[in-house]
């Protein structure tokens, strides 16, 4: 799918393809000329890239032409009649090659008896082989499509991206239209399957974006969460373009300018991990990150290491890619799979209700009259477990006012108090925080924390970012809760049931290492600003002291737990 109304228009002086035509008239064997326009094409697409060309142009620009030469290798072989074609599916049907991205070919046959086709398409196939193309290919007449693609979610999803390279285009219409009918697949039965496709692959990765060593294409807000969107929309809507979920309201131009963006940044540090490896590489791996970083033009300064400036800015896009996939396949979740619902409507307050167990704003403008409600929304969720999430349409609203949280709202003493009230609330508080960082309020409510989102620290006892580790910190203090922590942890699982004061516990958790990456000793760096925090939210001396002495002296902690 095509985002933020760009359109691609192959620039054909790259690489002479009448002169190629001429070269393989007159060549004995056709393998040499088209092992040469492969090289010839990846290497100037490479040299573009390295100029900063435009990463949409090259990716784009390396299919167009593979579907050039496939066209000229379809026509050097010859096929018994109009029954076969040739279609480009998966990452490639939509248009899309990184240097050593798959190439997946559908070989799409009108009829079930494959008998007349078996040995010229064994000799294509072969030949692709031998001119160096690593491709992914399968051998399916239309009955076979329909019939696989209604067993297997991930068949539909693959041709649902399809192009046409060669052949006649009225097989793949045909197909088109077997895969569009309304029973194969609906609309709702097709998004829950690939919401729980995406479900299990975050969980493959802690459902967290703030890996160390992230994964580019399934890693949260990688690469396959932007399809995500696109495979639903598509299947939803019957559409090609991104910018057609503007027109039908479920995405503003803001929205898909993130998306624009987040892609061409991932896009361009993929494309540059496939040059730097020479495979199909999706690992962001240490080694790999520093190399990329000095591609990118990223220098070390007292401050930060260039490899940090260049992750800091992966995983910002990262974040911001994660935060839109959740509103988004929370609408259409409202839209697709409740919309026929009758949903339950209950009123918390003047300002907020719940609707199929999902909280909502009562007014568009609630946030703009009253922007102490974005505080309290997460305060009213702390106080009600069985608030499910938060309403697509008001996450928008948080996202498009969170700019509001200023030094002058964090002054406010009516913001401060409805923020110390989320942090003593009775129920989940780390899950509260975990929710206002998704959606950007936590880091603007703290700067502090908000300077620690997304900074790497290499060392041997963490695997994620500060705010990351931070929240999953807090995430297993609040586990010490839940009864059966005491087989596994009983004198933790106790003793956290006799503190009088767990807001205390939160907060030292929340500030224990959020003095990193400024220099000096992070320790006592994080011990000031947690004193600051206090004095500006009214807590005692005594507390004060006791939350700072505990984040001063974390890693004495650490070192006793690791030597005993």
């Amino acid at each position: 799918m095509l985002l933020h109304h760009y359109r691609f228009e192959p620039d054909t002086s790259l690489y002479d393809l009448d002169l190629f035509r001429t070269e393989l008239a007159g060549s004995r064997s056709p393998i040499a000329p088209f092992k040469a326009a492969l090289r010839e094409i990846q290497a100037r697409l490479d040299e573009r890239f390295r100029a900063g060309s435009d990463i949409r142009d090259l990716v784009r620009g390396r299919a167009w032409y593979l579907d050039q030469l496939l066209a000229i290798a379809w026509a050097q072989h010859a096929w018994p009649d109009d029954g076969v074609a040739l279609v480009a599916v998966g990452g490639y049907g939509r248009g899309e090659l990184h240097p050593h991205s798959d190439i997946d070919l559908l070989l799409l046959l009108e009829h079930d008896d494959d008998t007349p086709y078996r040995e010229p398409l064994s000799a294509f196939i072969t030949f692709l082989w031998d001119i160096g193309l690593e491709i992914g290919h399968s051998v399916r007449s239309l009955n076979d499509c329909e019939r696989e693609a209604e067993a297997d979610v991930t068949v539909i999803t693959n041709l649902l991206e399809s192009r046409l390279i060669a052949g006649p285009d009225s097989l793949r219409e045909k197909m088109r239209e077997r895969l569009s009918t309304p029973n194969l697949w609906p609309a709702d039965r097709f998004f829950e399957a690939k919401w729980q496709e995406q479900i299990a692959r975050h969980y493959r990765y802690n459902n967290s974006e703030y890996h160390l060593e992230p994964n580019l294409k399934s890693s949260p807000g990688g690469l396959r969460d932007i399809q995500m969107i696109g495979w639903v929309a598509k299947r939803h809507f019957g559409t090609e373009q991104y910018t057609d979920i503007v027109a039908n309201g479920f995405m503003n131009d803001a929205e898909l300018r993130i998306l624009s963006q987040g892609q061409a940044f991932l896009w361009q540090v993929r494309y540059a991990l496939h040059m730097l490896t020479g495979r199909a590489e999706d690992r962001l791996l240490f080694d790999h990150q520093r190399t990329i970083a000095e591609m990118f033009g990223f220098r070390d300064t007292p401050e930060r290491l260039a490899v940090e400036q260049f992750m800091k800015r992966y995983y910002r896009h990262v974040t911001a890619l994660a935060g839109l996939n959740d509103m988004l396949l929370q609408h259409f979740d409202e839209v697709i799979l409740r919309g026929k619902e009758s949903l339950e409507t209950v009123k918390l307050n003047e300002r907020f209700e719940t609707k199929g167990g999902y909280i909502q704003a009562r007014s568009r403008n609630l946030f703009r009259e009253r922007p102490a409600a974005m505080l309290e929304l997460f305060l009213l969720m702390a106080k009600h477990p069985e608030i499910e999430g938060v309403r697509a349409d008001t996450i928008r609203l948080i996202r498009d006012h969170r700019h509001q949280i200023d030094d002058h709202y964090r002054e406010d003493p009516r913001h401060q108090r409805l923020f110390m009230a989320i942090m003593r609330a009775p129920g989940n508080v780390p899950r509260q925080l975990r929710r206002m960082n998704r959606y950007g309020i936590l880091g603007k409510y703290l700067p502090e924390f908000g300077r620690a989102v997304g900074l790497m620290q290499h060392d041997l006892f963490h695997i994620y970012t500060v705010d990351a580790h931070t929240l999953r910190l807090l995430k297993f203090l609040h586990g010490f809760r839940k009864p059966d922590a005491k087989v596994d942890f009983p004198v933790a699982a106790t003793l956290i049931h006799q503190l009088p004061k767990l807001d205390l516990l939160w907060i030292a958790g929340l500030f224990h290492d959020i003095g990193k990456g400024r220099g000096g000793d992070h320790s006592e760096i994080g011990a000031r600003d947690v004193e600051q925090f206090c004095h500006r939210h009214h807590i005692s001396q005594h507390d004060t002291n006791l939350v700072s002495w505990l984040v001063e002296h974390h890693l004495l902690m650490s070192m006793t737990a690791q030597k005993r």
